[in-house]
C-alpha cells in the first residue's frame, strides 16, 4: 500500500495472486450487476427511512410534556409553535432522491438491456444468405455460388423424424416443453461452469436461433440478457414447429455448410430429406462443434464418438429403442468426396458473369437462384476430352492450348464451352477461356467479306483472278498479300476460292466493296469487336482483325438459319429462392440480317469437297461422307491461331488450336493437323445418332446448267459441264463462244497487277 496524491488517495498493488475459474467468474458478475445492485439497495434505505420518520411524525403530534419539570428551551419552541410546519422537509428530500436514483438505476439497466434491441420479426422477415445453383439443360448440378454460407431452405414437413428426434434429444430435450428458456439448463450449465470448471450449453434450440440470426456472438453478459429475452418473445411470436425449422436451416454444420439441406451434401452426398437415422446422428452432433466433431477433420474418430452420443441421447429419451441404438452405431458411414465440384467450369464463370450484369452481385452470391443453363454436362466432357487428348499429341508443334465451342444455330442455345485444355491446368493459364478472348480469326472470316459480294451481283461461278498484286496505301508499308501455299492459282471461281480459302482472291474482293462495308457486315453478322474502324484494312479479310470464338459461332449461325442472326441463349430459365420464373428463354433474339439466299449459296459452298479439293485434297479431316455439313478453317498469316468452324442445320461445332501467351505455333496444315482434327472428332460424336439434315434450299435460288470454265451457259464446245446455284436474276443468260473455251484451253490468262475482277 502506497500513498499518492497528496496524501488523499491510497493505492493497492497486489502481486502474485492466481484467481481461480470460479473466482473470476464471480467478480465479472459483481463488476457487471454490483452498481445497478448497490443503487437499488440505496433506494429502499431511503424509503424505509422516510417511512420511518413518517411514524416517528405521528407520534410527535401526540407528544405532552410532564407537568412537573419545566420544559427546556427546546422543547418550548416546539410547544409554543406545535402546528407550524418546517420548510424544508428532510426525509421527503431523501424518499424523492431514493426514488430518482431508483429510476435513474432502472432505466439505465433498461437501456443498457434494451438498446439496439432487435425484432422477433425479423427471423420471418430477415434476408437470408441462400445458394445460388446452376444447373446444365437436364438439370444436373453445375455449380453452387454462394458467399460464405451455403445454404439451401427445406420444411420442416419434408425432414425425417429420426433427424428431427435427435437434433432435439441432443441440443434441447425440453424444446417441445419451455417457453424458450430452460431453467434446468441454465442452473446445469452454471454449476459445471463455476465448480466444475467445464463450459457446456446451456442455451435452448430457440436461444441459438435468436444467437445466430439476431444477435452476435461476443460472450457478454448483455448478449446473454438479450438473448434470454428475445428467445421469450420468439417463443410468443412463432410456433414451435416454425422455430425449429428456422434453427435448422440456419445452423452451422462445417465450412460453408449452413443449414440441414446443404450440410447432407457436403458430408453424404444426398438429399437431407433421403438421410438415415445413422447419418442424422451425425449431422445433429455436429453443431455443437462442427470442426471437433468432423469426420474429416484431425480426429474424425470424434465424429463416431459425437454421433454415439447423440444416439444414446435418443434411447434415453425414448425415440429410439436400445436394439436400434446398438445397430446403428455399427452401421458404416459412406461419406461423399470431400471437394468444391465444378463442372463446365468456363461456361458457368460465363454464366455467372451475365446474370451479375442482369441481377447484380448480391442476387447472384446471396439470393438463392436456381438457374437452368442451355449446357449439356454430358457433351461438355466428351469435348473436354477430346481437346485435352488433341493437344497432348501438338506438343511438337508449340501447341500448347485449345479450344471448343458447340452451339444449337436455330435456338442459340451453349452446348458446350470448352474454354482450355484443362480449366486447372499450371502448365499455362487454364483457367483463361479462350471461347471469349480476343483472337485473330485467320480465314474463316472470309465468308463476312464474300456475302456482301454474292448480295452484289457475284455468283459462285464468277471467275476471280488470283494472281500477284501489291497494293499502295499512302503512309504505310506497300501490302502484297500471299495465299496459304505460297502460290497463285490463275482464274478461278469464286466458289474455289471460297472452299479453298485462296488469299489474293478474297483481298482482291475486299478491295472493290471497301473496308467499311465489311466492318458493317461483320457487326450485322454478331462481331461485336470490330468498333475502331480506323485499325483495320485489307488484311480484315484475312484475319486482321480479333474477334470471339463466341460472336464467330454466331456469325456462321447466320449462315445455318438462312440468313436470321440468333444470338446466344445460355440461359434456359431462372427462378428465386421461392420458386418464382424470373425469366424463361426458349431462344435467342432473331434479326434477319442476310438474303436467305446469299446464306445458302455460302452455305452451299462451305460443304462442297470438290471446292475445297485444290487446297485440302480430297479426303480431309473437313469432309465427313454422306452428310450435309458445312466447315471452314483458318489460320493465321503468323501462324498464332488456327480455327475450324463447321455446323449442320442443328449443330455448329468451333474449335481453336495456340497458345495462350499468343506464341507462334511452329507448324500446322489447315485440314489436316491443328484445330481440324478435334473438329471432326467433335463433330462426328454429335452426328453419330442424328437424323441426316440438308440445308433448305429457298425459292429465290435456281440451279443453272453451266460451262466451268466460263461460268457461262453451255455450248458445244463445253469439255466441263457441272450445275451451279444462282440467286434468281443473276444466273448466266449467255453461252460461251466455242472460241474463247479454245483460248482459254491453248493458254493460261497472263498474271494482273491489279485488283481486276471478272
Amino acid at each position: 500500500m502506497k500513498r499518492t496524491g497528496k496524501g488523499k488517495k491510497l493505492q493497492f498493488t497486489i502481486y502474485n495472486l492466481q484467481f481461480s475459474p470460479e473466482l473470476k467468474a464471480i467478480f465479472s458478475f459483481l463488476s457487471a450487476v454490483g452498481k445497478p445492485l448497490f443503487y437499488l439497495l440505496l433506494s429502499f434505505v431511503y424509503l424505509w427511512l422516510f417511512i420511518v420518520s413518517l411514524v416517528k411524525k405521528i407520534h410527535l403530534t401526540k407528544f405532552n410534556l410532564p407537568k412537573k419539570h419545566p420544559p427546556s428551551r427546546r422543547a418550548k419552541t416546539i410547544l409554543l409553535y406545535p402546528q407550524r410546519k418546517p420548510l424544508i422537509n428532510i426525509n421527503l428530500i431523501a424518499f424523492l432522491l431514493g426514488v430518482f436514483l431508483s429510476l435513474n438505476t432502472y432505466f439505465l439497466i433498461l437501456d443498457t438491456i434494451f438498446k439496439d434491441l432487435p425484432s422477433p420479426q425479423k427471423l420471418s422477415k430477415q434476408e437470408q444468405i441462400l445458394t445460388t445453383k446452376i444447373y446444365d439443360r437436364n438439370y444436373q448440378l453445375l455449380y453452387k455460388i454462394f458467399r460464405g454460407e451455403n445454404r439451401t431452405p427445406v420444411k420442416l414437413a419434408d425432414l425425417p423424424r429420426p433427424f428431427i428426434y435427435a437434433t432435439i434429444a441432443i441440443e434441447d430435450k425440453d424444446f417441445y416443453r419451455h417457453r424458450g428458456l430452460s431453467p434446468r439448463g441454465i442452473l446445469r450449465a452454471a454449476y459445471l461452469y463455476l465448480f466444475k470448471a467445464k463450459t457446456t450449453g446451456g442455451s435452448t434450440i430457440t436461444q441459438q436461433l435468436v444467437k445466430n440470426t439476431l444477435l452476435n456472438s461476443e460472450k457478454t453478459l448483455r448478449r446473454k440478457i438479450k438473448e434470454a429475452i428475445l428467445a421469450i418473445l420468439v417463443e410468443q411470436k412463432y410456433s414451435k414447429d416454425q422455430i425449429l425449422e428456422m434453427y435448422l436451416n440456419q445452423v452451422g454444420y462445417g465450412g460453408a455448410a449452413y443449414g440441414i439441406e446443404e450440410a447432407s451434401q457436403k458430408y453424404f452426398g444426398k438429399h437431407a430429406k433421403d438421410l438415415n437415422l445413422a447419418e442424422g446422428a451425425l449431422l445433429a452432433g455436429l453443431t455443437a462443434s462442427p470442426t471437433k466433431f468432423s469426420p474429416f477433420g484431425l480426429h474424425p474418430e470424434m465424429a463416431k464418438e459425437r454421433q454415439a452420443a447423440v444416439l444414446r441421447r435418443m434411447a434415453e429419451d425414448g425415440y429410439i429403442t436400445e436394439e436400434e441404438e446398438k445397430k446403428t452405431k455399427e452401421q458404416e458411414l459412406k461419406f461423399a468426396p470431400q471437394r468444391d465440384e465444378i463442372f463446365a467450369p468456363h461456361f458457368v464463370m460465363y454464366v455467372k458473369e451475365l446474370l451479375v450484369q442482369k441481377y447484380g452481385e448480391k442476387a447472384v452470391e446471396n439470393g438463392g437462384l436456381e438457374v437452368t443453363t442451355s449446357l449439356d454436362l454430358n457433351l461438355q466432357e466428351a469435348a473436354q476430352k477430346i481437346v485435352n487428348e488433341e493437344v497432348k499429341k501438338l506438343g511438337d508443334l508449340h501447341i500448347t492450348n485449345g479450344a471448343a465451342f458447340i452451339t444449337n444455330p436455330k435456338t442459340g442455345e451453349i452446348l458446350a464451352m470448352v474454354g482450355s485444355k484443362d480449366y486447372f491446368a499450371k502448365d499455362i493459364q487454364g483457367n483463361f477461356n479462350v471461347t471469349t478472348a480476343l483472337r485473330q480469326p485467320g480465314s474463316s472470316i472470309k465468308p463476312v467479306n464474300y456475302s456482301i459480294a454474292l448480295e452484289n451481283g457475284f455468283t459462285p461461278a464468277t471467275l476471280l483472278d488470283d494472281s500477284p498484286i501489291t497494293y499502295q496505301v499512302p503512309g504505310q508499308e506497300p501490302y502484297s498479300p500471299k495465299n496459304y501455299d505460297n502460290r497463285f492459282h490463275g482464274q478461278i471461281p469464286l466458289r474455289t476460292a471460297l472452299g479453298s480459302s485462296y488469299n489474293v482472291p478474297a483481298v482482291k474482293v475486299l478491295a472493290a466493296f471497301g473496308v467499311k462495308k465489311m466492318i458493317g457486315r461483320g457487326k450485322e453478322m454478331g462481331i461485336t469487336t470490330w468498333e475502331n474502324q480506323s485499325r483495320y484494312g485489307l488484311s480484315l479479310t484475312l484475319g486482321g482483325g480479333e474477334v470471339k470464338m463466341t460472336d464467330l459461332a454466331v456469325v456462321y449461325g447466320v449462315l445455318a438459319n438462312s440468313g436470321v442472326r440468333v444470338d446466344l441463349n445460355p440461359i434456359l430459365e431462372v427462378k428465386d429462392s421461392t420458386g418464382k420464373i424470373l425469366e424463361k428463354n426458349l431462344q435467342g433474339q432473331e434479326t434477319p440480317v442476310l438474303n436467305p439466299g446469299v446464306a445458302f449459296l455460302l452455305t452451299n459452298i462451305l460443304s462442297d469437297n470438290s471446292a475445297r479439293t485444290p487446297a485440302f485434297g480430297p479426303a480431309s479431316q473437313l469432309f465427313i461422307p454422306n452428310r450435309s455439313v458445312a466447315v471452314k478453317t483458318g489460320t493465321t498469316q503468323n501462324l498464332r491461331d488456327n480455327w475450324t468452324i463447321g455446323y449442320t442445320p442443328s449443330r455448329l461445332v468451333a474449335v481453336w488450336v495456340g497458345n495462350n501467351d499468343n506464341s507462334p505455333m511452329s507448324w500446322v496444315a489447315s485440314g489436316v493437323t491443328g484445330a481440324s482434327p478435334i473438329w471432326r472428332k467433335i463433330m462426328d460424336s454429335l452426328l453419330i445418332n442424328s437424323p441426316v439434315e440438308d440445308f433448305p434450299k429457298p425459292d429465290e435460288v435456281k440451279e443453272v446448267e453451266i460451262c466451268t470454265l466460263t461460268g457461262t451457259l453451255v455450248c458445244n464446245g463445253c469439255p466441263s459441264v457441272k450445275k451451279e446455284y444462282f440467286l434468281t436474276g443473276t444466273e448466266p443468260r449467255f453461252a460461251c463462244a466455242p472460241e474463247k473455251i479454245k483460248e482459254i484451253l491453248e493458254k493460261k490468262l497472263s498474271p494482273t497487277s491489279s485488283p481486276q475482277i471478272l
